[in-house]
């Protein structure tokens, strides 16, 4: 580690040591690929969805982020005409070959496969149905929000969530005589929750990866700053509900031994079971499962599983292209000029803390995507968590609460516009409501301030 904290000294660093004297010179022109991805993917998303909208289309999903990042690669590449080529290829063989980006690449394919055929075989709609089948009428729209939070734990995905539970919302809201946009914005915080929280989500996955750490260290520090924003959440919309109605939301079919594989998986995560067994095991208590239902036959447990991992190629695709570009900019010192532009803004360890919510959340703004601006920000993140002694699993929480905050806010963001679009009203008309995102921004920010939730390094 680079510094160090004295043992009796929690704001005293150690200045660059011996061993690091072939550290590079900080560069700002290193920075140029991840200007010209901004400018390619952002100015392509703004142009499609405000200037010329793509009819059916979410403006900021019609540039692949893999083309803009290929752009971005090739102008790392023609940077630095001193480092041969060969070497440059070298330097991204050995990004690409970190042991943490190979895990992670390996956890996302198990996620995909077991996410694939768990929905395949109706787990997804039973898990929902087998929840709403409990809630009292006067408190539906709590209700909703707390079973969004447990199925997108159980599930890893947030759109996943919104999208199974935003029709009953629809519902909730026509007979309880409720905002739609409030009903709306209530899944879409719940998603969110369990989207920074779940054991097998992209973001969890992500940010754990690039600062090395169990995912079990990390649920712990998020869970220190979640829980407060979701019990606020879900007192405010009980004060909400008690000026409506009652909500009808009749009974639904469900199968329990179809459900029972997300539930295993939530709770073999939470004890702390290896997450490759744990998402193993799930894909095939799933299929199992499908097959003894009859939701599934094999060929179409196989094919679920295959279509699950093949919506995990993007991502991994991304993790690739980011891991070069990263390999490359630490090459020519760009990870040292934004270590040092940090450096001159925040002098403690909170404004360390405070730089790597705002390094997260500008990527996050700008892609419209949290795994992605993880995936970009992390390694930076764990230059400036070591400078000002920032514990690994206290960096990667941040790095997910900033990430999912800004997901589950820009109406840009494909859960707002997925939301948006089952309800049929505008992404923008949901923002008012998106009250655990708000309680989550404050939450973390005390945190920071406060010192609240963190664990000394030892």
């Amino acid at each position: 580690m680079m510094y160090w904290r004295a043992r009796h000294g929690r704001s005293k660093y150690r200045p660059w040591s011996v061993d690091n004297m072939e550290t590079k010179k900080p560069n700002g022109l290193a920075l140029l690929p991840i200007i010209i991805f901004l400018i390619v993917y952002l100015g392509s998303g703004i142009y499609y969805e405000y200037i010329n909208p793509v009819e059916g289309g979410m403006g900021f999903y019609v540039t692949s982020v893999v083309v803009a990042f290929m752009v971005a690669l090739a102008v790392a590449f023609v940077q630095n005409r001193d480092l041969p080529f060969d070497e440059k290829i070298t330097a991204c063989a050995k990004g690409i070959g970190d042991d943490n980006i190979t895990i992670m690449l390996f956890i996302f394919l198990l996620a995909g496969a077991f996410s694939g055929v768990a929905k395949a075989s109706g787990g997804a709609d039973s898990t929902a149905y087998m929840l709403l089948d409990i809630i009292p009428a006067n408190f539906a729209v709590p209700g909703l929000f707390i079973i969004a939070c447990i199925i997108s734990m159980a599930m890893g995905t947030s759109c996943g969530t919104i999208t199974v539970l935003a029709p009953i919302a629809m519902s909730v809201a026509e007979t309880a005589q409720l905002s739609l946009p409030l009903c709306i914005g209530t899944i879409v915080g719940g998603a969110m929750f369990g989207d920074n929280l779940s054991f097998i989500s992209d973001t969890t996955i992500a940010a754990t990866k690039t600062q090395g750490i169990a995912m079990k260290e990390k649920f712990k520090a998020n869970f220190r700053i979640a829980l407060p924003a979701a019990i606020a959440t879900l007192i405010l919309l009980v004060i909400l509900c008690m000026n409506g109605g009652g909500a009808e939301i009749g009974h639904f079919d469900f199968n329990f031994w179809q459900a029972l594989p997300y539930f295993a998986v939530l709770i073999a995560a939470l004890c702390g079971i290896n997450v490759f067994i744990v998402l193993g095991c799930g894909a095939i208590l799933s299929m199992i499962m499908g097959l003894v239902t009859g939701s599934l036959t094999m060929s179409t447990a196989m094919s679920a599983m295959g279509e699950g991992t093949t919506g995990m190629f993007e991502t991994m695709i991304v993790t690739i292209l980011v891991a070069s570009i990263g390999a490359l900019m630490r090459e020519f010192g760009g990870f040292e000029y934004i270590l040092q532009m940090i450096q001159r803004g925040f002098k403690s360890r909170r404004g360390g803390e405070f730089g790597i919510g705002l390094l997260v959340s500008i990527m996050d703004i700008a892609t419209a995507n949290n795994t992605v601006a993880i995936v970009m920000a992390g390694p930076l993140a764990k230059n400036v968590s070591e400078h000002f002694d920032v514990s690994p699993a206290r960096t990667a929480s941040i790095l997910d609460i900033f990430s999912c905050i800004w997901q589950g806010i820009i109406p840009y963001g494909a859960q707002l516009l997925i939301a948006a679009g089952i309800a049929g009203i505008g992404s923008i008309t949901i923002v008012p409501f998106l009250f655990y995102q708000g309680f989550l921004l404050i939450s973390v920010i005390l945190s920071i301030v406060t010192g609240w939730g963190v664990k000394e390094k030892a």
